[in-house]
C-alpha cells in the first residue's frame, strides 16, 4: 500500500515446457500434411519394391543399360556441380563486394532458374547451342558441339544449379570480417595469402552445401536435360528419364528399383546436407 493505492504483483504467465502456443495442434498439422505429401507416397513406393525378391532386385538394378544411366546422370551431376562450385564463388564474389552497373539486374537473373519451368530452359539451350543456334554455329568453328551431346547435359545442370550455390555463399561473403583481411594485409600478406589463409576457409563449408544442393538438384533434373541431350540409352540417356519410359512401358518392377535407389541415394545427400550445414553453424558460432 502506498499513498492509498493498493500495488499487486504482475502474475507471471504459466509456463508450458515450449514456448509456441498451440505446439501440439501446428505439429499435428505438420505431420498430417508431411504423410500425405510425402511419407505415404514414398512409403507406397518402397513397400511396392520390396515385394521383389533382393536377388531380382540385383538383377534389374545391374542391368546395363540401368547401370549406364547412372554412371551418365551422377558423372554429369558432378562435374556441374564442380563447376558451379568455383564459377558460384566467382559470381557471389563480385555480386556482393563490387558495385557496378546492372548488378541489380545480374542478381536477379541468377534466380531465373528457380522462375521459368525447367523445360523452357531445355527448350532455350537446345536453341541456342544447337548446331544452327546462335552459339552452336560459333562453336562448331572450334569443333566443340554441346548440344545433343553429354556436355549438352552437363551444361544444362550448370544452369539450374547455379543459384544453389550463389544464394548459399553469398550471405557468408556480406557476414564476413573485413577486419580480419585489413589485419592480414597489413602484416604484408597479398590478396591470394589472404583469401587462401583468411577467407575460405571461412566459405568453405557454405561452399560445401551450395555443391550438395547443386548435385542432388541434378540427379533429379529431367525437363532441361531431354530436350538439349540426344537421349540415346547408353550415351546420353539419364536416369529419371529411363524410369519414365519403363512407365510407359508398364515396367512397373523396374521403374521402382530404380526409383527406390535413387530415393536412398538422394536421401544420403540430404543427409550430407544438413550435416554440412550443422558444421558450418559450429564454425560460425566459433
Amino acid at each position: 500500500m502506498f499513498m492509498g493505492i493498493k500495488i499487486t504483483a504482475a502474475k507471471k504467465p504459466r509456463s508450458r515446457g515450449t514456448g509456441l502456443p498451440g505446439f501440439g495442434l501446428t505439429l499435428g498439422l505438420s505431420m498430417t500434411y508431411m504423410a500425405l505429401l510425402i511419407f505415404i507416397p514414398l512409403s507406397a513406393l518402397i513397400l511396392y519394391s520390396a515385394r521383389i525378391g533382393p536377388r531380382e532386385f540385383w538383377v534389374l538394378i545391374s542391368d546395363e543399360r540401368v547401370m549406364a544411366a547412372f554412371k551418365i546422370s551422377f558423372l554429369s551431376a558432378f562435374i556441374a556441380a564442380l563447376f558451379n562450385f568455383i564459377f558460384g564463388l566467382v559470381i557471389a564474389w563480385v555480386l556482393t563486394r563490387y558495385t557496378f552497373p546492372g548488378k541489380r539486374i545480374i542478381d536477379a537473373l541468377i534466380d531465373l532458374p528457380f522462375a521459368i519451368p525447367t523445360a523452357v530452359a531445355g527448350i532455350a539451350l537446345a536453341f541456342i547451342f544447337s548446331p544452327n543456334g546462335i552459339m552452336g554455329v560459333f562453336l562448331k568453328n572450334f569443333g566443340l558441339e554441346l548440344a545433343y551431346s553429354r556436355k549438352g547435359i552437363v551444361l544444362a545442370l550448370v544452369f539450374i544449379g547455379l543459384p544453389f550455390v550463389v544464394r548459399t555463399v553469398q550471405p557468408v561473403i556480406q557476414e564476413l570480417d573485413k577486419e580480419l583481411e585489413e589485419a592480414a594485409a597489413s602484416l604484408g600478406a597479398d590478396f591470394y595469402q589472404i583469401f587462401g589463409r583468411v577467407i575460405f576457409p571461412s566459405l568453405f563449408p557454405a561452399l560445401l552445401t551450395g555443391f550438395a544442393l547443386a548435385f542432388a538438384r541434378g540427379l533429379g533434373e529431367y525437363g532441361s536435360i531431354i530436350f538439349i541431350s540426344s537421349n540415346q540409352p547408353y550415351h546420353t540417356e539419364i536416369v529419371p528419364l529411363l524410369i519414365v519410359k519403363k512407365l510407359l512401358q508398364f515396367d512397373y518392377r523396374g521403374a521402382s528399383v530404380i526409383g527406390v535407389t535413387m530415393l536412398v541415394c538422394a536421401f544420403v545427400l540430404l543427409l550430407l546436407i544438413n550435416f554440412l550445414e550443422a558444421f558450418a553453424a559450429r564454425g560460425k558460432s566459433r
